[in-house]
């Protein structure tokens, strides 16, 4: 057992050796940030590896998704789940939106498509599902929702960089995916994020929002914010790159691990795997019911006390905010499912240089329950 704290998740990071060339040129060209050679050249190479042609780069994932709203005119209610970081909630608040929230399913955790028709009135404009820990929505059912009832549709990708369906990216539906690399990320520039746009017009408006609306040197169109990636960000997300489907590969192993050691213990279930998805092992969440000898609290101190810092990703729920608690929309009756996984809900370290030493030794003190 290491005696470094494990942690539920460790930025990777490139070596510094790598890094001080890109300084180096950055220092003598004086090109900072304002779509500098490394923005433009991360952004190619991003949209190269996850397989989308118009994207656009984010100093972080808040800013992009708060962008993403304001690119598509929206008004009056967005329906959302309550199961998410606070951030998606959020970038709906500071849009000037009302947030609606509904219930998600059981086994992916991702907005239940059958609660959403439920929940549209006149005031409705769109749609803000998340990819939770990667899992993929039911885009198919969330995209027949939006056309029936001329919704937007954008997608919270926090956490699905590099997913794929039967189709491809899952960055490819709804009308704007949102893309994160904060430090905690599967891929990350420190902060940053990105925007998926489905063509060349929205990339354009996207770009002009998030450097303040200007689209010339004597001509600002909207009210925008300043956005804009630096170029040390774009490089250490240059340098990321080249080692991300490694990273990734070791995040699987790590996945399987876990699997394989905890698909017995009473009372602890691992997430299904979903079929057809190639995932990117970004969270392994483990649910924590009633048949196991301690609560979801009592393994999460247990863990602490072995110097594991676990993680009660998401808990609390959105809706149990002093902010959200009181819309219509929050009542825990309303959402039985969000309440009951946020009560359970624990994700265990996985970044790829934890020691699978460290991993069997987290699964001893689960399967040891009380007796640990």
């Amino acid at each position: 057992m290491s005696r470094t704290p494990i942690l539920v998740t460790r930025p990777s990071l490139p070596s510094l050796a790598d890094v001080v060339p890109y300084l180096e040129k950055i220092w003598e060209s004086r090109v900072l940030t304002n779509s500098g050679p490394y923005h433009r050249e991360l952004e190619s190479a991003l949209g190269r590896y996850l397989g989308v042609e118009h994207l656009s780069l984010f100093t972080n994932g808040m800013i992009a998704l708060m962008t993403a709203l304001k690119a598509r005119n929206l008004s009056g209610e967005i329906i959302t789940t309550p199961y998410s970081f606070v951030a998606t909630a959020h970038a709906i608040l500071w849009n000037g939106l009302t947030p609606v929230f509904v219930d998600v399913d059981p086994r992916t955790l991702n907005i239940d498509p059958d609660k959403i028709e439920a929940a549209i009135s006149s005031r409705t404009s769109a749609i803000l599902p998340v990819h939770c820990y990667g899992t993929p929505c039911d885009t198919g059912a969330i995209q027949d929702v939006a056309e029936r009832h001329g919704l937007v549709v954008v997608y919270d990708a926090a956490h699905a960089f590099a997913v794929q369906d039967a189709g491809g990216s899952v960055l490819r539906h709804g009308d704007l995916s949102v893309l994160s690399f904060h430090a905690t990320k599967v891929f990350n520039t420190f902060e940053g994020g990105a925007i998926i746009s489905p063509d060349q017009a929205t990339k354009d408006r996207v770009d002009q929002l998030k450097n303040f609306g200007i689209v010339s040197e004597t001509e600002v169109i909207d009210v925008g914010l300043n956005g804009k990636m630096s170029e040390l960000q774009a490089v250490i997300g240059l340098l990321q790159l080249e080692q991300v489907s490694d990273q990734m590969a070791r995040r699987s192993s790590i996945d399987a691990r876990y699997r394989n050691a905890l698909h017995d213990v009473e009372g602890i279930t691992c997430l299904p795997e979903p079929e057809g998805v190639k995932r990117n092992y970004s969270y392994f969440p483990i649910l924590v019911d009633e048949r196991y000898p301690v609560t979801r609290d009592g393994l999460y101190d247990r863990l602490a006390q072995e110097g594991v810092k676990a993680r009660r990703y998401f808990y609390p729920l959105i809706t149990d905010f002093p902010v959200y608690c009181e819309l219509p929309s929050a009542d825990p009756k309303n959402l039985p499912i969000a309440s009951r996984s946020a009560a359970q809900v624990l994700c265990l370290p996985i970044y790829p240089d934890l020691a699978l030493d460290d991993v069997d030794h987290i699964c001893r003190v689960i399967a040891k329950g009380s007796d640990a």
